[in-house]
């Protein structure tokens, strides 16, 4: 790497965050372990950092509370959490904090690295990106994806999740045309696995019910083949 990055990694189990943090750094990372909710938020407060890996069980909190502080400090701060702790509820409620990822213990390595560099790129691509207009209206609806909220017909604003904001512009960018499944998860999160595609179906979700404000404005779903943001539907 041309440049070090900086990753802040919360995981209270000593052999793991030993293990992780040697084989980062031997990856070319500049790694801050910390093993506990409050010494974490210490620290992020102190340094600046591409990514954030946060385990769910902490010995202070959970990395849930955690995820959230972070994201009311710096909106967005891209986060995955890599944790012990299953359940669809729970990878649910990772997802909705604006989680890119939820990745469950055991796992292996060399998955671990690929998905942190999807975040890094993605990263890296949003900071070089050209600047865009900060509104875009969407029906009755003004959504707003570099501020992260959208406003409804009687003013009142809603906020949103990153990846929510980001799969919510790029159906906008293809309003009324057929946006294929394998298109945004490649685009998103880089492979096209199972549990990538059971994320982007809670993102979906969440969606839809940003935009029930408008019913001239519906995603729709195509079986086996993707979604379309239809707009001005009869």
């Amino acid at each position: 790497m041309d440049s070090m990055i900086d990753i802040l990694l919360i995981e209270d189990e000593p052999d793991l965050g030993a293990l992780l943090s040697l084989y980062l750094q031997n990856k070319g990372f500049r790694v801050s372990w910390k093993l506990t909710a409050e010494s974490a938020l210490q620290e992020f407060a102190a340094i600046s950092c591409r990514l954030v890996i946060i385990d769910v069980q902490l010995p202070d909190g959970d990395g849930f509370s955690v995820a959230r502080r972070v994201k009311e400090r710096v909106p967005l701060q891209p986060i995955f959490f890599l944790t012990a702790l299953g359940g669809k509820e729970n990878r649910k409620k990772g997802l909705e904090l604006g989680a890119f990822d939820y990745i469950e213990k055991p796992f292996e390595m060399d998955e671990l690295m690929l998905k942190i560099m999807n975040v890094i790129h993605f990263s890296a691509t949003k900071d070089a990106a050209p600047s865009v207009k900060t509104s875009i209206h969407l029906g009755e609806i003004v959504v707003d994806p570099d501020r992260l909220f959208l406003t409804y017909p009687n003013g009142e604003k809603k906020n949103m999740t990153l990846r929510e904001a980001e799969i919510l512009t790029y159906l906008l960018e293809h309003k009324n045309e057929l946006v294929l499944k394998k298109d945004l998860l490649l685009r998103f999160w880089g492979n096209t696995d199972y549990f990538n595609g059971k994320s982007l179906e809670v993102f979906i979700s969440r969606i839809r019910k940003l935009l029930k404000a408008d019913p001239t404005v519906v995603i729709e779903s195509i079986y086996g083949a993707g979604y379309i943001l239809n707009v001005n539907k009869n």
